[in-house]
């Protein structure tokens, strides 16, 4: 389900991909069978595109991935959160536009 540009990780990588990258890291943690989540993944992939040099994007499936989502809490989808040095700096709920999307990240990136 992952667009160009957006990485999939799961419960095995997450540490790895998330938690120890170097710069800020946006998760959503998305499902198959949620609408506004199929909704804000061309929008995630166009900000992982323009923003590849300050921010990276991955999608966590949390059908498939249950421990990740447990340990943030995540109830709703799609959960957008952001992580930085390990820890979680930003969390969004629901799909949003563009434009509101990088307005609420410009704190973070």
């Amino acid at each position: 389900m992952a667009f160009a540009g957006i990485d999939e990780v799961t419960d095995d990588t997450f540490a790895a991909e998330v938690l120890a990258a170097d710069g800020p890291v946006l998760v959503d943690f998305t499902a198959a069978w949620c609408p506004p989540c199929r909704m804000i993944a061309p929008v995630l992939a166009d900000v992982a595109r323009e923003e590849a040099d300050r921010l990276r994007v991955v999608q966590l499936d949390v059908d498939t991935n249950p421990e990740t989502q447990a340990r943030y809490g995540v109830l709703s989808m799609p959960t957008l959160m952001v992580f930085r040095g390990g820890e979680p700096v930003k969390s969004l709920v629901g799909a949003r536009a563009k434009a509101r999307l990088l307005r609420e990240l410009a704190d973070v990136l």
